[in-house]
């Protein structure tokens, strides 16, 4: 299992101790949430903090972007050392394949999630472009939230696809995140796990990264 802990919700007070306990971790990622404040309610972090946390990151950076236009970010994103994935909502974009063309041509695999309200099967024609599907667990925009159950089963729908499809997917999930959750998830196909409280708010977080990693 691949971990990706939100920095969502780190002591943003103390980001380069946060870095050192994250860097010496079995942590695969960092996941990093872009929202604002119109695609979803809330705002998170901006450019600077995510400029300023990457000198610090010795592990790829998992960008999840909940913003509207998500295009005009990505020139930008593009520029911060150690980007892996540029990840845009499906519900952002009129003409998500032109996207994921623009992702392609910038050299970041292609990548897209899905809010827990909108159907699984709306990414049927766009698997074979796909190298991740990010699920969401609770509804975007907001830390903390209770998980949502039927994220398993839409997780077991997508990997179905993945297969009919005989593409290879990375299937990641953010949302309520925990040994419990983690392990349905991982029984059910996620490849990725995202973490925020669960593992930053730990006494020790990186014992609960392991935790998720030995997940199967």
């Amino acid at each position: 299992m691949l971990v990706s802990p939100s920095l969502l919700s780190a002591d943003f007070g103390n980001l380069e101790r946060e870095m050192q306990w994250f860097n010496q971790s079995e942590a695969d990622f960092l996941h990093l949430d872009l929202m604002d404040g119109v695609f979803v309610p809330n705002l998170s972090f901006g450019f600077p903090v995510m400029e300023g946390v990457a000198p610090l990151c010795r592990k790829p950076l998992d960008v999840h972007l909940m913003v509207v236009n998500p295009e005009s970010y990505l020139d930008r994103v593009a520029k911060i050392p150690g980007v892996r994935y540029f990840n845009f909502h499906y519900e952002a974009t009129k003409n998500p394949v032109a996207l994921l063309q623009l992702v392609r041509q910038k050299g970041f695999p292609t990548a897209i999630t899905i809010s827990p309200d909108t159907p699984v099967d709306v990414l049927r024609p766009l698997v074979p472009l796909l190298d991740m599907v990010l699920i969401m667990s609770v509804y975007p925009g907001f830390g903390g939230q209770k998980f949502i159950p039927a994220a398993v089963q839409r997780v077991c729908r997508l990997r179905e696809m993945a297969d009919e499809a005989d593409h290879p997917l990375l299937i990641e999930v953010d949302g309520g995140v925990n040994e419990t959750t983690g392990k349905m998830l991982a029984e059910a196909g996620a490849d990725i796990l995202v973490a925020g409280s669960y593992v930053f708010r730990a006494e020790n977080p990186a014992e609960k990264v392991a935790l998720l990693k030995s997940l199967s």
